[in-house]
């Protein structure tokens, strides 16, 4: 007997129904993404191997999926290597190609390789898989869809004033109000390293202070004493911890803080710009916070960094985040190209979507109408019907088989399609359709205009 069929771990099936909502969200990314001026490009779903190796550090390296060569690939593997069982240098001779980890290191490749035909300031967005070879758990999956936006070319603070517009458009029209769009910036945290004394505890320090929120200002300072970091140092930025008002007062505050930082400082002029932009040109639904705490990509972001908190009322991490680079591409040997960019996280917006209730009625995978079949002569009428309705762009389709009708609205029940259109001897001869209503059983008879505008609806 056969063994019942599966897909490999961290990976998924969608049905009609999640596909219709997922398409929802990503044609609403991808209509604002189009709408700020972002281009859409396309890369590979597997690189050269050097091109994603050695980009993510050793942990990223581990979780990128390598490509076997094609053919005898083992032929021409080093035998000590072999030999020796070791997996790393043996990888090197027999995969040459492995699938992205993530769009953006694709993204600065793609502009290297095409720097000659691409007009600067470009503004490019992707929607595309990657892939991962991490653990998976709820949450977390080896094969998902990353919504990247980027800017690179420019070092104009004018583009993180849009980037925080993007994200409020676009939660905006997914009906999701009360998202909180978090900044902060990587100067600033070098600024406060630099002031306590600990520019070498950078990573350190930062790691602990964003636990702020989880384990409280007791557990931080612990974390923080235990990597090296004195009681003098956490002392002088005791108001890290009650950091609260108003962005104009939290910028003040950190003026104050960082007043002998020459990099603070600069990281505070960056954030005030940009907060003060937002705050006169205004956002529609969303809430913008500074966020000291705020440390994420810490190796990679040198200016903002941006972090996308759901509403309240859902329990979630974040639903999207990015922030500004000043060397993204240097790793291909363009230098001084200064980009920026923001990601929306599709799976957890999906989930805090449907959470609460906010899929339109009118995101279905299914016909609006299903025509009932009754035999050849019914049928024929029913599909110059169903022409006419397509070219209107109404979705509608004829049940194939002339069987019993409780069999045919069963169909079309379990389908959720929410009409059935009838088309008896009776109907061809007045000319006129009769509509039932799958939902309430409500039967009404039209002329085609009154059809059509009953499922144009």
């Amino acid at each position: 007997m056969a063994s019942k069929p599966s897909i490999p771990k961290g990976t998924r099936d969608f049905s009609p129904a999640e596909v219709a909502k997922r398409q929802y969200i990503i044609q609403t990314i991808k209509k604002n993404f189009e709408k700020f001026g972002f281009q859409p490009i396309e890369t590979p779903s597997f690189e050269n191997s050097d091109t994603l190796m050695g980009k993510y550090g050793e942990e990223g390296d581990r979780l990128i999926f390598k490509i076997l060569n094609s053919g005898d690939y083992l032929s021409k593997a080093n035998a000590t290597h072999i030999e020796n069982k070791d997996s790393l240098k043996l990888t090197a001779s027999i995969s040459e190609k492995a699938l992205r980890y993530d769009l953006t290191v694709p993204f600065a490749r793609y502009v290297v390789q095409h720097q000659s035909e691409i007009e600067f300031p470009f503004k490019r967005y992707q929607i595309q898989p990657v892939w991962r070879a991490d653990r998976p758990q709820k949450g977390r999956f080896r094969e998902f869809f990353q919504c990247d936006a980027d800017v690179v070319g420019s070092k104009s603070l004018w583009q993180e004033v849009e980037l925080v517009q993007l994200y409020d458009t676009v939660f905006t029209a997914l009906g999701l109000e009360g998202v909180t769009i978090k900044i902060n910036n990587r100067k600033i945290l070098s600024g406060i390293a630099e002031v306590i004394g600990a520019s070498d505890k950078l990573i350190d320090f930062t790691v602990a202070l964003d636990k702020l929120d989880k384990i409280g200002e007791d557990g931080v300072k612990k974390e923080m004493i235990e990597k090296g970091i004195s009681e003098e140092a956490i002392a002088k930025v005791q108001p890290l911890f009650s950091f609260t008002g108003t962005i104009t007062e939290k910028i003040n505050q950190l003026s104050q803080l960082l007043s002998a930082s020459v990099e603070g400082m600069k990281g505070v002029e960056e954030l005030q710009f940009i907060c003060e932009k937002v705050t006169q040109l205004g956002l529609a639904t969303a809430q913008l916070d500074l966020d000291v705490t705020l440390a994420r990509g810490l190796n990679y972001y040198t200016g903002a960094i941006f972090e996308i908190a759901p509403p309240k009322t859902v329990a979630m991490g974040s639903i999207g985040g990015g922030g500004r680079y000043d060397d993204l591409t240097g790793i291909f040997g363009l230098k001084n190209m200064s980009g920026v960019g923001i990601s929306f996280g599709l799976d957890r917006i999906y989930l805090v979507i449907e959470e609460l209730g906010l899929f339109p009625d009118t995101v279905a995978a299914t016909s609006k109408a299903l025509f009932v079949n009754y035999g050849e002569t019914e049928a024929f009428v029913a599909m110059q019907t169903i022409q006419k309705l397509r070219a209107e762009g109404i979705k509608v389709e004829l049940y194939p088989d002339a069987v019993k009708m409780g069999k045919q609205l069963q169909y079309a029940d379990k389908r959720g399609i929410p009409f059935a259109v009838i088309i008896g001897a009776q109907e061809i001869e007045s000319g006129k359709f009769a509509l039932k209503n799958l939902v309430t059983g409500e039967q009404v008879v039209f002329d085609y205009e009154g059809l059509q505008r009953e499922l144009e609806r």
